[in-house]
Formats: C-alpha cells, sequence, structure tokens
C-alpha cells in the first residue's frame, strides 16, 4: 500500500473528501494509490503544488507521502 494512501486512511478520509479538502481531482488521487502498475502514477514525479496541497490536506510532512527509492532507483 502506498504511503498517501495509508495516511489517508489513517486520517479517516475517502478519497472523495480528500479530493475536495486538497482542490485536486479524485482520478489523480485515484491514480497515485492505485496498486496496478498500469494504472500507478508515481508521486514522487507529480507537480510539487500537488503534493504540498494533499500533505496539507492531510496535515502531515511532503515526506511522509512521498515513496522512497530502492537501491536499484526503481521506486518499487
Amino acid at each position: 500500500m502506498y504511503n498517501l494512501k495509508k495516511r489517508r486512511e489513517a486520517v479517516g478520509l475517502s478519497q472523495s473528501q480528500l479530493s475536495k479538502k486538497a482542490g485536486v481531482s479524485i482520478r489523480l488521487i485515484q491514480t497515485l494509490e492505485a496498486e496496478s502498475a498500469t494504472n500507478h502514477r508515481d508521486i514522487n514525479k507529480a507537480a510539487a503544488m500537488t503534493v504540498w496541497k494533499l500533505a496539507e490536506a492531510l496535515d502531515c510532512d511532503i515526506i511522509d507521502i512521498l515513496e522512497p527509492e530502492l537501491p536499484d532507483g526503481s521506486g518499487e
């Protein structure tokens, strides 16, 4: 499970609620949280303003929702 989804669930927000609170599309949240490699979008490559809005809405630091890079550089 990705950090964004873990954090969102920990604060008790649905994707729709986070979308409204952060001012980003629900579709973006869905693709950032997608477990499928074909539908997943890497949050580390998202626009800085988008990541900031999500972190603000989740009341956390940006680093809390970014994904750590693995030694092979894949991020997965």
